[in-house]
């Protein structure tokens, strides 16, 4: 019952200052979050770059309320493609964006979430990475689809990233399988209602299965995206029935998360590349993060109500 409620709390301010505010949280918030500042996330990629994984790079910040922030964050992204240039990490790293961190949800949010991410789609393209659009919330799917359509134009290794317990998912793995096409699967980890996505963790992890046979039967690459072993194993199996090699798709995980399951499939050959979040807006990232992981949420509040 707690994840629920946690997720709900992420978009609470009341909450988000009494969380923030709490001698505990620091030491948790560093386990999921490479650092509020660039250096601080450039010195965790050069070390996972070291141990042979790849990286995905999301600068945190969504649900933003006015235009300037939508400008702040464009900014902090080109910050960040000039900084893995300059570092020599582009070939490691790409990024990761969230469209609503660029105004997607204020008065002309899909034009303006276009015109602020395209910049950063050229800058990652000029300094030899890419982009992946995260998605989020089932109201923003059909603007976020929208938008990638129009990057691929120009920039086809623009990647998406589909969620299987939304009913729709299946439909757009079809659409999206096509050659060049560069498609994160992952559960999802917003609270969905009834009418549009599935309530029940099995009937979720039957979609994900589903959805992953249909991408590695096309001719994109699928990314990966589970924590879950099982998962994991018969994406290893579909990619050996489909005859994928190792390097035609990769496992993605989160940052702080399973290590070692981490280092195990580098270490097998397979490619791994990990989702580092870094910046000082971080309260809802972390919040959903706890509400995935019960055994991280128990001790989180434990703490919390014992040291506030």
């Amino acid at each position: 019952m707690l994840g629920p409620v946690l997720l709900a709390a992420a978009r609470s301010d009341s909450i988000r200052r009494l969380v923030s505010a709490a001698p505990v949280t620091r030491p948790m918030v560093d386990r999921f979050v490479a650092g509020e500042q660039l250096d601080q996330c450039l010195r965790s990629i050069r070390s996972l770059s070291g141990r042979g994984m790849e990286v995905t790079i999301d600068h945190l910040g969504e649900d933003i309320t006015d235009r300037s922030e939508a400008l702040r964050n464009r900014d902090a992204y080109l910050a960040l493609t000039e900084a893995l240039a300059a570092a020599g990490l582009a070939d490691r790293a790409e990024m990761s964006v969230k469209l609503s961190a660029f105004g997607q949800a204020l008065a002309g949010g899909h034009d303006l979430a276009y015109e602020n991410v395209l910049p950063v789609v050229e800058a990652a393209a000029e300094a030899g990475t890419t982009v992946t659009l995260d998605m989020e919330d089932h109201t923003t799917v059909d603007s976020t689809l929208a938008v990638l359509a129009e990057l691929r134009k120009r920039f086809p290794g623009t990647g998406a990233v589909l969620q299987s317990y939304l009913f729709r998912t299946e439909d757009d793995c079809h659409a999206l399988a096509g050659e060049g096409s560069r498609v994160r699967l992952v559960k999802g980890a917003y609270k969905e209602p009834a009418e549009v996505a599935y309530q029940d963790k099995r009937e979720v992890d039957k979609a994900y299965v589903r959805c992953l046979k249909i991408l590695m039967a096309g001719k994109g690459y699928p990314m990966v995206g589970s924590h879950d072993p099982r998962m994991v194993a018969i994406a290893q199996d579909l990619a050996g029935r489909y005859g994928r090699k190792q390097e035609e798709y990769e496992f993605q995980m989160l940052y702080g998360i399973r290590e070692a399951e981490q280092e195990r499939l580098v270490a097998e050959g397979n490619r791994m590349r990990v989702y580092v979040p870094y910046g000082t807006d971080w309260y809802g990232y972390f919040m959903r993060r706890l509400a995935e992981r019960p055994a991280n949420m128990a001790f989180f509040l434990r703490s919390l109500v014992s040291r506030s």
